[in-house]
């Protein structure tokens, strides 16, 4: 059994169908790519995941267990965690603070979430930052310390939204490793972005999505191959899959 199995999964508001019918699964330390034009449904479809929204119809299966409809926090105490696309750190707050808040959803010890966030910061090379205020972050730092949140809450799986917009190529480089090195200590990722490139160097499958309907899964390159992928959203976009 898959570590998460989403089947069938429907949205609906009013008169709208945002996600219709979506199956995808997901196994552990697997990367899969979320990819379809602006409105497809996709942080729709990360919002009925992570508890955010309850689907009209379907289930989400998560490590044996149906997680449908629970709250996010439900959600994130049994292992499922997300960054957001519009990163909003407590701006008053330490970078190590921050990091601790995460932590705090396994642990009510000071000391421990302290030494944990601590750990975390170093792995994503924000060590000098650590008593900066996150307020006073770059972008590119701030979406860091977004996936460092995520990471101290002790995921089995993390929702990545669109973590590597904006982003200068160097700096889209540095996140791309952070996130390989990730996924080989055992996490799961499920990736919303625009930037092809980081799709194509990181995910083992894609699924893609248009007006809230699957259209077309498999490997990066059947991907990018697919007509009806390159009519609704790849001739849209340029690919770059150097680097």
């Amino acid at each position: 059994m898959a570590l998460l199995e989403v089947s069938g999964i429907t949205k609906r508001f009013g008169g709208l169908v945002a996600v219709n019918d979506l199956d995808l699964s997901l196994d552990k330390g697997q990367i899969l790519g979320l990819i379809g034009p602006n409105g497809a449904g996709k942080t729709t479809a990360f919002n009925m995941i992570s508890g955010f929204y309850q689907p009209d119809e379907g289930q989400v299966i998560f490590d044996g267990q149906d997680i449908t409809g629970l709250r996010p926090d439900q959600v994130c105490k049994l292992g499922v965690t997300r960054t957001f696309q519009v990163v909003k750190p407590f701006p008053q707050l330490t970078v190590r603070d921050n990091v601790m808040v995460g932590a705090y959803n396994r642990t009510n010890d000071r000391k421990e979430s302290r030494k944990k966030a601590e750990k975390i910061i170093e792995f994503l090379g924000m060590k000098d930052m650590r008593e900066m205020a996150a307020g006073s972050l770059s972008v590119a730092y701030r979406k860091r310390l977004e996936v460092a949140k995520a990471l101290a809450t002790d995921p089995k799986i993390i929702l990545l939204d669109e973590a590597m917009a904006g982003l200068r190529p160097t700096e889209t480089d540095e996140m791309i490793e952070l996130v390989r090195e990730i996924s080989r200590q055992g996490t799961a990722l499920l990736l919303v972005e625009h930037v092809m490139r980081v799709i194509m160097s990181l995910a083992e499958r894609i699924v893609v999505i248009h007006h809230g309907e699957k259209i077309a899964e498999g490997e990066p390159q059947q991907i990018v191959q697919d007509k009806s992928v390159i009519d609704a959203y790849l001739g849209e976009v340029e690919i770059d899959v150097t680097g």
